[in-house]
């Protein structure tokens, strides 16, 4: 008679495991050695019913962390005003970003058509990674028209919110003038920010943000892990 192999037993009784609550969303896995010991194999065996679980959408592996339970993806809605606070907090969330770079430079040829400013205009450039719960959903670019914010980023630094700090600097509303969307795999460097193996699918929006009199205010990129953001697009 034929026997089943032993990752795919284990792979069922990790799936039981994951199924009945003992492992919930966004735990942990034990690492491979300490599964290796407990169902007495070799790590070769626990890695094929790890890849076999992450086939089945059921964890994910996070460079550097180890393998973690999948949580159901975050709904993102991406409406006229995207506040990245607000959505996760509506989610049941608790949204923290990283900073990674604060700069003042010259704008590129893209951004200064994006924000309606004169060749050799300088852009303040705010980037770092959006995270839910503490773990990572996207990278994000934001440039700013350094003229029209003089002080924002030692705000920006302080307040780690784009709407906290353009309100503070006279921008008490600002909306969503256009949105691009597209589909990338990730790069290496990606990879490591957003802990997903390198060519992870990843989804990637380019976007306007306007104040009160249609005067760009912000031109954002941003590029979100595929699995762990659902975007959604609803009339206003």
């Amino acid at each position: 008679m034929a026997r089943t192999p032993i990752w795919t037993s284990i792979y069922e009784t990790l799936t039981a495991e994951i199924g009945t609550g003992r492992y919930r969303p966004g735990d942990k896995l034990p690492t491979e050695a300490e599964l290796a010991q407990r169902f007495g194999v070799n790590r070769h065996t626990v890695r094929r019913a790890l890849a076999a679980l992450a086939e089945a959408g059921l964890v994910h592996a996070r460079r550097g962390a180890g393998v973690f339970v999948a949580a159901k993806p975050t709904d993102y809605p991406l409406g006229r005003r995207v506040r990245f606070h607000q959505n996760l907090k509506a989610a049941g969330q608790s949204p923290t970003r990283k900073v990674l770079l604060l700069e003042t430079r010259l704008a590129d040829a893209r951004e200064a058509e994006a924000l309606a400013l004169p060749s050799g205009a300088e852009v303040h450039v705010f980037e770092g990674i959006s995270l839910a719960d503490g773990v990572p959903l996207g990278l994000f670019r934001s440039v700013f028209p350094a003229a029209r914010f003089a002080g924002l980023l030692p705000v920006l630094d302080e307040t780690r919110s784009i709407t906290a700090a353009l309100a503070r600097l006279g921008v008490t509303d600002y909306t969503r003038a256009s949105t691009r969307l597209t589909a990338k795999l990730a790069t290496a460097t990606q990879a490591l920010h957003l802990q997903v193996g390198e060519g992870a699918p990843i989804l990637r929006t380019v976007s306007v943000n306007v104040d009160a009199n249609g005067q760009p205010v912000e031109y954002g990129h941003t590029w979100f892990a595929g699995d762990r953001i659902s975007l959604t697009v609803a009339p206003e």
